[in-house]
């Protein structure tokens, strides 16, 4: 073999293998791809290979083999069409865009008709959308098949995005009545199993999956007061450790056997502080049911914050707290919110032996962890970003993310030695990663964001409200 040629091969072998980001927070939800150098500074004058306009959504882009997909919606108040874009990975040209749904009323103003985030095999896509159901494309756009999932029990709206295991197409499909998990064929949209999950109510976390090292396949699932393994093939819950929230919002973390796991929810208490916690059915009819007929109504509600609120309280939508509504939130007044070390192995109820370590302080609301050259990252609204020993929750660093102090939604990612983070504001700040981070940058684009950014190919993907960007070091 000619010299030039071994020392060709031997240089491509010493190359890590190329990672796509297909699904939501990228290779199985960890946040982290590792393709090449990414820019620390960029905009609109810098580093920009391309920008797309694109009409709103809080979903995230998701790359293909030449597409970057993304999901929006537009229309009047009164109405939206909700697409999906495959948008040329070279050049940032639209070379498709198919209407997925069009609804004629005004969608809830505290979520979007198109929050959950596509995913790909590299040429199909498959979006999941509230108004239409599961729907996938070919490469050329057309539609391969659709899933009507009929109306959903959710105040704020769907935001769970499907994942591929295999060839199945999972949905985590948490609402406050009739919770399910369901596995559909792929290739046909035919369901393969759905498994209930009476115990559960609205959240909008997506699942992972892990590998044992013996044994087949499971879906990780986040979810209202616990976290559970299912196997991938039939469906079955194989275990669970309790004592999450009662809302889960952002996606497990793996490394290994090791599960990382946020789930937080503001107490009730914050919200009614009239809500008495152990309290029997009866005595709190007895001291509020003023017109004897065994339900409380809106107008009979223990005080006004309560009244507001009300979707929180009366969970089948029928108009009235009653006593199934009440354990439901009784049981909402004593879940904890929490980041969790859980090691996996084993079957049944392993609450009181995987726990590893648990942090209960500094905790964001929806962003997810990222867990990055041996250091867990947890970012807060506010930009308070917490680096975790990933051994035993050792703190080694809390401090803001200078220059970027605004609300989070989206989940900090990590590549090229660096911890890329967006607020809702539109600066994006780019960290040098370590035990003692250090903020190297914040890029301002001035546009409202909420989505995840996502990598490939040794370029950064940021979708705003207003356009999709493609940042990357110039060749």
């Amino acid at each position: 073999m000619p010299y030039f040629l071994a020392l060709l091969l031997m240089l491509a072998a010493a190359q890590p293998a190329a990672t796509e980001w297909k699904r939501f927070r990228g290779p199985n939800g960890t946040g982290v791809a590792e393709t090449g150098p990414l820019p620390a500074e960029f905009g609109r004058e810098k580093n920009l290979v391309w920008r797309a306009a694109l009409a709103p959504g809080y979903s995230s882009p998701v790359v293909g083999n030449e597409c970057v997909f993304v999901t929006s919606y537009d229309g009047p108040k009164e109405a939206h069409t909700g697409w999906t874009h495959c948008i040329g990975r070279a050049d940032g040209a639209e070379r498709w865009k198919r209407p997925g749904f069009t609804l004629d009323k005004r969608f809830l103003s505290v979520n979007t008709p198109v929050s959950a985030t596509a995913v790909t095999d590299g040429d199909n896509v498959y979006v999941f959308f509230e108004a239409a159901g599961l729907i996938s494309y070919d490469a050329q756009g057309q539609e391969r098949w659709r899933r009507e999932l009929g109306r959903f029990n959710n105040p704020y709206g769907m935001a769970n995005s499907p994942i591929l295991a295999g060839g199945a197409l999972i949905l985590q499909a948490d609402q406050d009545t009739e919770a399910y998990l369901l596995a559909v064929d792929a290739a046909t949209g035919r369901t393969l199993w759905r498994i209930e999950r009476p115990d559960v109510q609205h959240g909008y976390s997506t699942p992972v999956v892990w590998q044992p090292e013996k044994g087949a396949a499971q879906l990780i699932i986040s979810g209202s007061y616990q976290v559970a393994g299912y196997s991938v093939e039939t469906g079955e819950k194989l275990w669970w450790v309790e004592g999450m929230a009662w809302q889960a919002k952002s996606v497990p973390v793996l490394d290994g056997n090791r599960l990382y796991v946020h789930s937080w929810m503001a107490e009730l208490s914050e919200i009614t502080s009239k809500l008495p916690k152990n309290t029997p059915w009866k005595a709190f009819l007895r001291d509020f049911d003023a017109d004897g007929d065994g339900k409380i109504a809106k107008s009979e509600a223990p005080d006004e914050e309560m009244a507001k609120l009300w979707f929180l309280f009366d969970l089948d939508r029928s108009g009235f707290i009653e006593q199934k509504d009440y354990e439901i939130v009784q049981a909402r007044t004593t879940a904890k919110s929490g980041l969790f070390a859980i090691d996996l192995g084993g079957r049944g109820d392993l609450t009181k032996t995987a726990i590893r370590w648990k942090a209960e302080k500094t905790l964001p609301n929806i962003p997810s962890p990222v867990l990055y050259r041996g250091v867990l990252y947890v970012l807060k609204e506010g930009g308070i970003l917490t680096a975790y020993s990933p051994a035993d929750g050792a703190i080694l660093k809390q401090g803001r993310v200078e220059g970027a102090l605004d609300a989070y939604f989206a989940s900090p990612i990590a590549s090229d030695g660096k911890i890329i983070t967006a607020a809702k504001g539109g600066k994006v700040a780019v960290l040098k990663a370590g035990p003692d981070w250090e903020v190297l940058h914040v890029n301002d684009l001035d546009e409202e964001l909420w989505a995840t950014p996502a990598i490939a190919g040794g370029q950064l993907y940021v979708r705003t409200q207003n356009a999709l960007y493609c940042f990357g070091l110039a060749q």
